[in-house]
């Protein structure tokens, strides 16, 4: 299996309230983004690596194995648009990760590859905890209450072949569509997409609520593992030590 990795570097991260983005704020002594860069990196599956960023961050990004960087886009499916121009030929599929989700495991991402070899599209993501009020657009007004048990919440890594993809953004483009994550492109062909049981530790690192959890997720898998003296722990969703 051939697989190149699309990591989105290119956000402001404004609601971080930060001077730099947040994706390039320390967690645990390195950069937010570079968390789950070293994991893709180091799995042996990832023979491309391809990182969307500012040109003035792309040292965070230095590495013994080369790195192929693209430029970010005005939206999401832009940013992955364009990093997409760079996979391989011989790409078998494409994982696209956000950066600012510092806590994947290599046993994740490769439950992600295995469906999608299987499905041609998978997904990482969780069952939603809270309930969901739908309102009318703009209003404050409850008009329905989705059934919880059908819902999750969307996680990455987003795994597919590569020319579901393609196809995705040829027809996105072509009906001037705004998609909010990968898959949904391959929903646009009417095309299954897999959902793999993620870890509510794998969020989204997008307020300074979040990064003091993310801290405290790894504290936490520092201190377990220490009391453990085992291997074993690394398994669990807390720790980054895999």
């Amino acid at each position: 299996m051939k697989v190149s990795v699309i990591l989105l570097a290119g956000g402001s991260g404004t609601r971080m309230r930060a001077v730099i983005p947040k994706q390039f704020l320390p967690l645990d002594q390195k950069p937010i983004a570079r968390h789950s860069f070293d994991v893709l990196l180091a799995m042996p599956e990832v023979n491309q690596m391809i990182v969307v960023c500012d040109p003035l961050y792309r040292d965070h990004f230095f590495s013994a194995k080369a790195v192929d960087f693209a430029l970010p886009g005005e939206r999401r499916q832009d940013s992955v648009y364009n990093g997409l121009q760079l996979i391989s030929k011989d790409a078998d599929l494409v994982c696209v990760h956000d950066s600012a989700r510092p806590l994947i495991t290599k046993p994740l991402v490769r439950r992600v590859l295995e469906a999608a070899t299987i499905h041609g599209a998978a997904t990482a993501g969780m069952p939603l905890k809270f309930t969901v009020k739908e309102t009318l657009k703009g209003g404050t007004l409850v008009v329905s209450t989705p059934d919880r048990s059908l819902l999750w919440e969307i996680q990455t890594p987003q795994v597919t072949r590569p020319e579901l993809l393609k196809r995705g953004f040829s027809k996105a483009q072509a009906e001037g569509l705004t998609v909010t994550d990968e898959v949904s492109l391959v929903e646009l062909l009417g095309l299954p997409v897999k959902i793999i049981e993620g870890s509510y530790a794998n969020l989204k690192i997008t307020t300074p609520e979040d990064l003091a959890i993310a801290k405290s997720l790894i504290e936490l898998g520092a201190k377990l593992a220490l009391e453990s003296k085992c291997d074993d722990l690394t398994k669990s969703s807390y720790s980054t030590q895999v």
